[in-house]
């Protein structure tokens, strides 16, 4: 079993650093092209819930939200329920720089998946999947005893 879990985080990073290779012409870090992908399918998450989600420091994160306001790529706006809290949201200057790095990943994608036909990237997804949700329950038990 390790071996596979092994596999999984091995492949992982293997896909991320061809995907760096091919976005480093657009002028952002592998950090930054994370955060404007995040904030593209989740728009107005707080920096506490970014880092969370990036799995990094919420300073990490912090820094690297501050470089992505001073490019025009990212603002902070005020939660309106919380006035002590931001909410990170993309400019229109970020959209297509987002475009394009979603035209990238599909690139990407069609290429590191095109020796697997739909039926079997279908039951990876849904493996994939269900070991998300055993990684989620065990993460709330391990909270709960903790």
């Amino acid at each position: 079993m390790k071996e596979l879990a092994w596999e999984i985080g091995e492949t992982s990073r293997m896909m991320r650093r061809y995907y760096d290779r091919e976005v480093a012409g657009l002028g952002v870090t592998s950090a930054q092209w994370r955060v404007l992908l995040r904030l593209a399918r989740e728009p107005g998450l707080k920096q506490v819930e970014l880092a969370e989600r990036m799995d990094v420091e919420p300073i990490t994160a912090c820094r690297i939200v501050d470089r992505l306001e001073e490019a025009a790529l990212v603002e902070r706006q005020r939660d309106p329920d919380d006035r002590r809290a931001w909410r990170l949201m993309l400019t229109a200057k970020a959209e297509p720089i987002v475009k394009r790095l979603g035209a990238m990943a599909e690139k990407m994608a069609a290429d590191v998946f095109a020796d697997l036909t739909p039926d079997e990237i279908e039951t990876v997804r849904s493996c994939l999947s269900r070991v998300r949700e055993s990684v989620s329950r065990a993460e709330a038990a391990q909270k709960v005893s903790a």
